[in-house]
């Protein structure tokens, strides 16, 4: 008897939890247990070949958003193959509407629908020691033996939501290698469940919030520490909702603090207290990484959504944080709520962006099954796609032309915002707008009426774009300072050295040949830096970018270091040098 547990990721750099908790939990069963990872990026015919290869028993898949499409078609495909091996899904695209789901996919077996630990060990009792009715699972909606007619299912009652000291640490299982876990990111949950409501997110259906004891937390923490993981990535919903959990773990992780390991957080900024803010403010840079669910400012559709969020705090909590100085943060917004127009939203936009996080991630609207909105979408004229992830196209308040328009802020905000590879040029071209929203509608709307879209651009012909596009709003424009293309060259110059010391000299850059002997002596030799003339002073701007930098009569030059990065940007260290090789 082999059972085959499958994960399909997104990325490759993405590792299963879920995968490996029901291996964990199911352990007496561990002799007939098996599992498979793969990502949605490989060809279908290479998954269904592995996965045959394999020769299952019971097939089970774990189901998202993500990765459902690809399961259904693999699934299809080896019930041709294997016609008599049962297939089990769960996830949470299978967990809600799934009577529909198994009369559309006659090929599926069953579902475990909800928490699956429980139900996947009964599950596996069932088959190996054939001592247990399906009908004793719970949580299970499977269509009865030896019938495919859509009629014929069963649907078992839910199970009770198991205590988290019950589930076995799973990164600690003999079957488990943290080797092949080397280059991904590894997932840990302290916690389940959410205090809050969010009528758009599934985490608000499980009502019962359960902690995991703080003992088991901090041994399993101390293991990832030992083995110096490179990130462990927290799924808790909301971790700092219990101030004492959180305070308890991120000291602990304060005391023992390997220099390598870098914990993410998703959190809400505005529950932080002053205890928390200051613990957090004494950490290393990189120790930890928040992930902060802003979503929206406008406080009618944070009611209407049954948020509780407090943008005052929220942006004092995120502030306070930044200066500081140690922590990477990324905040997130949602277009497409309920009460949101494309006023508002461009609001909330320029206020989130405002605080200057690492990273803005501007989703748009997934109108999951399950969840509040889905049952409402009527009500609230919401159309979305009906393939997964279900992206919202259209609200009472947003129309599709809006959200395509705020598609390209989001497409320029991804490429010259979130990447960080263009910070002094987005900094300085900040200062030319009163709205961050506007200015990358204006490059997303030069990117379309170029037909820039669709296309794959090298950092260098980014660059371009954005030097054409600056030429172009100069033209039109009235100041002579505006738009200063000698300026914005500079400032490109220093983002490319900022971030990587580049094969390929920019075009616009000056002939090395006129700094050659200068330069002669000023870094030793197999330093791995470089040195530029410049003759705008952006290091200083930096820290202060309310400041145009003024250009200089005499170039000076700048050396970038790429073995002192900023921890948190991974910018190389950039020092002014005098002649005399003195740094300043």
């Amino acid at each position: 008897m082999k059972i085959l547990l499958t994960a399909v990721n997104a990325k490759y750099i993405h590792s299963n939890l879920a995968l490996y908790s029901l291996r964990a939990y199911a352990r007496e069963f561990a002799q007939y247990l098996s599992t498979a990872e793969f990502t949605i990026n490989q060809p279908l015919d290479f998954v269904m070949q592995k996965i045959y290869r394999q020769r299952p028993d019971v097939l089970c898949f774990s189901c998202y958003i993500w990765n459902i499409s690809f399961v259904e078609a693999l699934s299809r495909e080896l019930h041709k193959l294997l016609p008599d091996v049962p297939i089990w899904l769960g996830g949470p695209e299978v967990s809600y509407e799934s009577e529909a789901f198994l009369k559309k996919h006659p090929q599926i077996t069953g579902v475990i629908r909800g928490e699956g630990e429980e139900a996947f060990r009964r599950l596996c009792r069932s088959y190996v020691k054939g001592d247990m009715d399906l009908r004793e699972i719970p949580g299970v909606l499977f269509r009865e033996k030896g019938e495919r007619a859509p009629e014929n299912y069963c649907l078992m009652p839910p199970g009770e939501p198991l205590p988290m000291d019950r589930l076995p640490f799973c990164y600690g299982e003999p079957e488990m290698e943290l080797s092949e876990l080397e280059n991904r990111i590894v997932y840990y949950e302290s916690s389940r469940g959410c205090p809050f409501q969010c009528s758009y997110c599934l985490s608000s259906l499980d009502k019962k919030l359960r902690f995991r004891s703080l003992s088991l937390v901090k041994d399993e923490l101390q293991f990832f520490l030992d083995r110096k993981v490179r990130q462990v990535k927290f799924v808790d919903r909301t971790f700092n909702c219990n101030h004492e959990h959180a305070m308890a773990v991120w000291q602990y992780l304060l005391e023992h603090d390997n220099g390598v390991t870098n914990f993410h957080f998703e959190i809400s900024a505005d529950l932080l207290k002053e205890e928390e803010l200051e613990l957090l403010g004494r950490m290393r840079p990189g120790l930890v990484q928040l992930e902060i669910g802003v979503q929206t400012t406008n406080p009618d559709t944070i009611g209407e959504i049954r948020r509780t969020m407090d943008f005052g705090r929220l942006s004092a909590a995120v502030l306070a944080i930044q200066r500081a100085g140690n922590i990477h943060q990324h905040l997130d917004l949602i277009a497409g709520l309920p009460l949101e127009d494309y006023h508002s939203f461009r609001l909330s936009f320029d206020a989130v962006y405002g605080l200057h996080p690492q990273q803005l991630q501007l989703g748009f609207l997934k109108v999951l099954k399950g969840s509040y909105l889905y049952e409402n979408r009527g009500r609230y004229g919401i159309l979305c796609h009906d393939s997964p992830p279900y992206e919202v196209l259209s609200t009472r308040w947003l129309s599709y032309e809006e959200l395509q328009r705020i598609k390209l802020v989001e497409e320029m905000l991804e490429v010259y915002g979130n990447s960080g590879q263009y910070e002094i040029a987005i900094g300085l071209l900040e200062t030319e707008y009163d709205s961050p929203f506007q200015m990358f509608l204006e490059l997303g709307e030069f990117y379309e009426k170029r037909e820039l879209r669709g296309r794959n651009h090298s950092r260098m012909g980014r660059c371009e774009i954005l030097l054409d596009f600056l030429e172009e709003k100069r033209s039109g424009c009235g100041p002579e300072e505006a738009f200063d293309p000698e300026l914005y060259r500079e400032a490109l110059t220093f983002d490319l050295y900022y971030r990587e010391n580049m094969k390929s000299r920019p075009a616009w850059a000056m002939d090395p040949g006129l700094f050659k002997e200068q330069a002669r002596g000023l870094l030793k030799k197999g330093e791995n830096a470089h040195l530029e003339p410049l003759y705008y002073d952006f290091s200083g701007w930096l820290d202060k970018k309310d400041v145009r930098p003024k250009r200089q009569e005499q170039w000076r030059f700048y050396r970038f270091s790429y073995d002192k990065r900023d921890p948190l940007t991974h910018q190389a260290r950039v020092e002014e040098v005098r002649n005399e090789g003195e740094g300043v």
